[in-house]
């Protein structure tokens, strides 16, 4: 694992609710089958990891980046006391703040620390529509960028020398607004912070080439722009983005198979394009979803759930499986659900830690055991 101190996270969010069983398969348990007699993958069309588990059909190229030790499958990732709802749950992974509504950021708190006096403004890019709540914290710049290639502020103007006249415009109003009171002076900053951050993210494009073919698909195309960032050396830390909705009440099985299949080929891909520019040994993906779903198929779909599944991958992770696969037993369920098992501030603790150098104990506000997945 590289020694610069210069690690790089990409957050990838399955949203909506990742099923676990049909994502990493208990496909030899009669527990299984029987609880899903209408949505479950076919023993002939899993992709055996061993004799017991094995990734959905569409997973294939996650399956040969662990087959080369780069994928650390960790196993019954929640909270105490689950949450069902999509927003609350996910307000809960972004906060890390199981038991009240917190108001800053585990990733935002994570750039206030590496870059305490906020001087680097790319210091952590969504690639979406909307900031998620994991990057936002006071004083923690963070840009969103729906689409690089034309990402600028003022960008449909036709005439650069129009644009250069209004954002210098704007420069100017920002600057001399410093100083006129605590909002003004928020205002002024975010606005210098966004033209600074503009500036740096547009250049960005003219400056990648790649043998890699990415697909067209939306996720393929926002984690190929995460490529474009990373491999820039405009000092980015953290990439994040998100996919879906893997909300599978109905028609579960068709599209697992599509979510996944875009998932995992654009993972694969950002991975052979990081390992094409010398990048990958400093880059560990994390991909997590706000819940499971639950164990009994309703018959075309499956319901939320709690218990679920993550995933480190990259040349920094030590490969295999982490925690316990939770039981299908009837008695060992949670109201129908699985029952978590490790709980997700253990796997932040150790990203934090481990991986981005940052005192952990303040985010996810208490000692949380690591799982042992990165190599330090």
């Amino acid at each position: 694992m590289s020694e610069s101190k210069n690690r790089k996270l990409v957050v990838v969010q399955l949203s909506g609710g990742n099923d676990y069983l049909n994502c990493v398969i208990p496909y030899t348990n009669p527990e299984y089958i029987d609880n899903r007699p209408n949505v479950r993958i076919r023993q002939e069309d899993v992709i055996p990891i061993d004799d017991r588990y094995g990734f959905n059909p569409s997973m294939g190229p996650i399956k040969e980046l662990y087959d080369d030790g780069k994928v650390a499958i960790v196993h019954g990732v929640g909270y105490p006391v689950p949450n069902r709802s999509h927003f609350r749950s996910m307000d809960i992974w972004h906060t890390s703040e199981p038991t009240k509504v917190g108001d800053e950021g585990w990733l935002g708190q994570a750039v206030r620390e590496m870059h305490p006096d906020g001087d680097n403004v790319v210091a952590a890019v969504n690639f979406g529509a909307a900031l998620p709540r994991a990057l936002v914290a006071k004083n923690a710049p963070a840009a969103s960028v729906s689409d690089l290639a034309s990402y600028g502020l003022l960008s449909h103007m036709d005439s650069d020398s129009q644009r250069d006249e209004a954002l210098e415009a704007f420069r100017h109003m920002y600057t001399h607004a410093i100083g006129s009171g605590p909002v003004m002076d928020f205002l002024s900053q975010t606005g210098l912070d966004a033209l600074r951050g503009s500036d740096i993210l547009s250049s960005v494009p003219e400056r990648y080439s790649s043998n890699v073919e990415y697909a067209s698909n939306g996720f393929a195309q926002r984690i190929r722009d995460a490529a474009q960032v990373l491999t820039a050396d405009i000092g980015t830390r953290i990439c994040y983005t998100q996919h879906g909705s893997f909300d599978t009440h109905t028609n579960e099985v068709k599209l697992l198979n599509t979510l996944w299949g875009h998932i995992a080929g654009g993972i694969y891909d950002l991975y052979t394009d990081l390992k094409e520019h010398d990048a990958s040994e400093d880059v560990l993906i994390l991909v997590f979803s706000e819940f499971g779903r639950r164990v009994k198929d309703n018959g075309n779909g499956t319901d939320h759930g709690s218990g679920g599944v993550s995933f480190l991958i990259g040349d920094g992770v030590d490969g295999g499986h982490y925690g316990e696969y939770p039981s299908l037993a009837p008695d060992k369920l949670v109201e129908g659900d699985l029952a978590f098992n490790l709980d997700f501030r253990s796997l932040y603790t150790e990203i934090l830690e481990d991986w981005l150098e940052v005192d952990p104990r303040p985010i996810v506000k208490g000692e949380y055991e690591k799982i042992g997945a990165l190599k330090v």
